[in-house]
């Protein structure tokens, strides 16, 4: 065994040789901020027309007697009642004697009655009842000049009216032109459920009208600015700032139509307090996580 004054000099030589390497390895280090990266991914995002309107009945049916001088005597059927084709609604005594059943001519739901028992009905009077045949209803909205062009009869939608479940509707109508002052164009959807709504409500429709597949990031990593639109991604512990243009948006994720590839390692949360070429320490995530 080397003697304590040889032993000193081995260890320090062999720190002295250490020492260049240990510094070039923390000169190569990476240093700055840690930033949370994940990879650009491949999605598809549906373009989207958003329709507000107003639930009307699709076909009104107007109960009216075919005589004059009949008085109302009996009222079977109310507002908001259920009835089926053929079925009686109300009576009414004739002024020769006897009475007159007045019968629904369709299926549907009441939705509006004058019948007082003791008054008189004609055929050009106000309805004894006003019938929305087979319970079918429409949802009729207005629609920008920009949209009305994208719209076609048989196109789906969700429809959500206040005060009921999101129900399936689909495009019956499409105005063939737009109101001057406003610049809106009018389309008309079908409810498609045989739930009941209210009619008057609002209701609000969206429907798909295509699609659009590409890269994909999350909202949080498109910075807007004077500059334009950006995305910070990482290259070699360092961040490079690329221009990108965005497309559609769908579920906390922007289509990037422009300046950025699949596979891209893109800062999740893009900052203004990280520039071109600063140096970063990225720790990866995947797009789920986000």
């Amino acid at each position: 065994m080397l003697p304590f004054p040889a032993r000193a000099l081995v260890l320090s030589a062999l720190l002295c040789l250490a020492l260049p390497a240990l510094a070039a390895e923390q000169a190569d280090a990476p240093k700055g901020a840690t930033v949370t990266v994940l990879k650009a991914t491949k999605a598809c995002f549906p373009a989207i027309v958003e329709v507000s309107g107003i639930v009307r009945p699709r076909d009104e049916t107007f109960v009216r007697p075919e005589r004059h001088g009949l008085k109302v005597i009996e009222i079977l059927a109310d507002p908001g009642d259920n009835v089926t084709a053929g079925e009686t609604l109300a009576r009414l005594s004739l002024p020769e004697g006897g009475t007159l059943a007045v019968q629904s001519p369709v299926a549907g739901l009441i939705g509006n009655s004058t019948a007082v028992i003791g008054a008189f009905a004609s055929p050009r009077g106000e309805a004894l009842f006003t019938i929305i045949a087979r319970n079918e209803f429409d949802l009729i909205g207005m629609v920008p000049t920009r949209d009305i062009g994208k719209l076609k009869v048989d196109q789906t939608a969700r429809i959500r009216v206040i005060g009921a479940p999101e129900v399936d509707g689909k495009v019956t109508r499409v105005a063939p032109t737009v109101q001057p002052d406003s610049q809106l164009g009018q389309v008309t959807l079908a409810l498609i459920s045989n739930q009941r709504f209210l009619v008057n409500s609002s209701g609000r429709a969206l429907i798909k009208t295509n699609q659009s597949c590409g890269v994909a990031v999350p909202l949080t990593a498109v910075l807007y600015g004077s500059a334009g639109t950006v995305v910070q991604v990482v290259r070699r512990d360092r961040v490079e700032t690329k221009r990108v243009e965005v497309g559609l948006m769908s579920g906390g994720q922007v289509e990037i139509r422009d300046g950025l590839a699949e596979g891209d390692m893109v800062v999740a949360r893009a900052g203004a307090l990280l520039r071109e070429g600063d140096p970063v320490r990225p720790v990866t995530v995947s797009a789920d996580a986000k």
